[in-house]
């Protein structure tokens, strides 16, 4: 017979057919080691007989680090899944639901974004002047000049959204100077075939640039 002892805690372990010590742990779980014997006659009749764990094999020790790798604990995947679908679509309910709260026009009303846009389907608070001033130097670029110069036109349309406080109206105004200025410069240029499509396009070109004209006023 062999025995694995420790003269520690006064205990043993006797080692069953086809086991060795190689297969075992070398500390025992009050702080001493173990060590091999073929015989207890040395030792005391009172020591304890005790079971000791045996070592991982390497393919369990494979295994158990697999586990632990892919393994997730369901509860927590589902919680952080419904946790992270509540920030992304409540956050995005709860300001569309809102919106009409949260967004006022500069007359102090509440009022939403669509609400805001339709109530600027008019002729009101065109500013002329600017408008007049813009629309014929559009114009003269147009007819006169071509290449990079009409780069200009962009620009001045981006200028008309800028001079606005508020970005519905400025976008409005730089509407009506794309559209009129485009209407007056294929009527020059003598493009009579294009003149509804050039005004639809002038209006394209004013709404683009100007939305991004009131964009950087108001970031400004």
């Amino acid at each position: 017979m062999s025995y694995l002892i420790c003269s520690k805690c006064k205990s043993y372990y006797k080692l069953q057919s086809g086991e060795s010590a190689k297969n075992f742990v070398g500390n025992c779980d009050c702080g001493g080691k173990y060590r091999y014997v073929e015989n207890l006659d040395f030792v005391d009749p009172n020591w304890k007989q005790v079971s000791i764990m045996k070592k991982s094999t390497r393919k369990e020790i494979l295994r158990n680090k697999i586990q632990s790798a892919f393994s997730v604990p369901r509860m927590d995947l589902k919680n952080r899944l419904v946790s992270s679908l509540q920030n992304i679509f409540g956050k995005q309910i709860y300001n569309a639901q809102n919106w009409n709260r949260t967004k006022k026009s500069p007359y102090g009303m509440d009022k939403g974004f669509i609400n805001s846009v339709l109530n600027e389907l008019n002729f009101y608070n065109i500013r002329w002047t600017l408008v007049i001033l813009v629309t014929i130097a559009i114009t003269l670029i147009l007819t006169i000049t071509h290449g990079i110069f009409t780069l200009l036109i962009f620009i001045l349309l981006v200028a008309v959204g800028y001079l606005f406080n508020n970005q519905i109206i400025g976008t409005k105004n730089a509407i009506v100077t794309g559209a009129i200025s485009f209407f007056l410069g294929s009527l020059f240029m003598g493009s009579f075939l294009y003149l509804i499509p050039l005004t639809i396009l002038g209006a394209i070109n004013g709404a683009v640039c100007g939305w991004i004209g009131g964009y950087i006023k108001t970031r400004i």
